[in-house]
């Protein structure tokens, strides 16, 4: 069956849940969950099998650890904006794990090129980089679940990610998804033929206009081209006195990425993922992104018929891009503690 591509949104302090098929969709009211105990930040440089550097942060829990949780960030950002994230669910008793994808944040600063993953099969690189610090970061505790999170283009290599390496997670959320649609076919071929005629490390400005220029057409009053990520103003001019966010990245890059969109959406690599896998994908419900939530309904869809039997959708009324950023982020915590609660394993294990 298909979903509606209408999205139904709800008011705050109200709780709707339904069904659609095998995927279930719910929005529900803010509570209160968040809480816990101390924990220890620290970074390292993780040497990766053909000689590239990744740099990791990790947050360790002060007391027992209830499960490993490995977050994956987005496009021209980097992970020290999870920060908050991150510590909350440290805080609740997760080891976290995050890292720079190659040409991005402090990854970028140690290999010395922005926005760009690889000279060739980039995303599948950055793919195996993931598959690479979850099994190479130090974990001295007992067996716990892991969970897998991505955002935006994380949630693109987290969707990769699990095509491949279903079997060693426990479960993954999808942050800010979205579907392939005919644009990005062409963005492909143009993204190909400005690497061949302008050169593989030469600043996309082209594929960077077709990609992000349209996003905040949506939107009225805004004060910034990045209003389309967040409503939060102070988060917006974080991002923009950020070095290491809102850069142009390379003609090579789009290649790489459009490559990895164009793959991801293919039946028979959804069929690839274990068919008892929790995925929860989350997503603003005026996110561009994910078309306001039509995007993710297809995403949800192409996994339902792939076979898996446990997908969940969250749409937050009113949120942009970037949901862990917004003013109201404590009902995404929430959202996603609930989820996490829902679907431990640990006493299994």
């Amino acid at each position: 069956m298909n979903f509606q591509p209408l999205i139904s949104t709800i008011k705050a302090n109200t709780t709707v849940s339904a069904k659609l098929g095998n995927i279930r969709t719910t929005k529900a009211a803010s509570k209160n969950v968040l809480g816990g105990t101390r924990l220890t930040k620290r970074s390292m440089e993780l040497l990766i099998s053909d000689g590239h550097r990744i740099f990791v942060r990790i947050y360790e829990p002060a007391g027992e650890v209830i499960g490993r949780f490995h977050i994956l960030h987005g496009m021209g950002e980097h992970s020290g904006r999870y920060d908050a994230f991150a510590t909350l669910l440290s805080e609740l008793g997760y080891f976290v794990t995050l890292h720079d994808h190659r040409g991005h944040g402090k990854t970028a600063e140690i290999n010395g090129k922005l926005g760009y993953f690889a000279d060739e099969n980039g995303f599948n690189r950055v793919v195996e980089d993931v598959y690479e610090v979850i099994q190479n970061v130090r974990y001295d505790y007992k067996p716990v679940p892991i969970y897998i999170f991505g955002h935006s283009m994380g949630s693109f290599i987290a969707r990769r990610f699990i095509q491949l390496y279903s079997d060693i997670v426990d479960g993954c959320i999808l942050c800010g998804t979205g579907a392939t649609t005919s644009l990005h076919k062409l963005g492909n071929v143009v993204a190909k033929t400005m690497a061949r005629t302008k050169g593989k490390d030469a600043k996309g400005t082209l594929m960077n206009e077709l990609s992000l220029g349209g996003f905040n057409k949506q939107f009225k009053n805004t004060k910034t081209g990045y209003d389309w990520l967040t409503s939060d103003q102070d988060e917006i001019q974080k991002y923009i006195d950020d070095p290491l966010c809102g850069f142009i990245a390379t003609n090579q890059f789009f290649v790489d990425l459009t490559d990895g969109l164009l793959l991801i959406n293919q039946k028979e690599e959804n069929e690839r993922i274990g068919k008892d896998l929790p995925i929860l994908l989350i997503s603003g419900s005026v996110d561009p992104v994910g078309l306001n939530g039509k995007g993710v309904y297809k995403v949800a869809n192409q996994l339902k018929n792939a076979g898996l039997q446990n997908v969940v959708i969250y749409l937050f009324e009113g949120m942009r891009h970037e949901i862990l950023n917004e003013v109201n982020r404590e009902q995404v915590y929430n959202v996603v503690t609930r989820w996490l609660k829902t679907n431990d394993k640990s006493k299994a294990i």
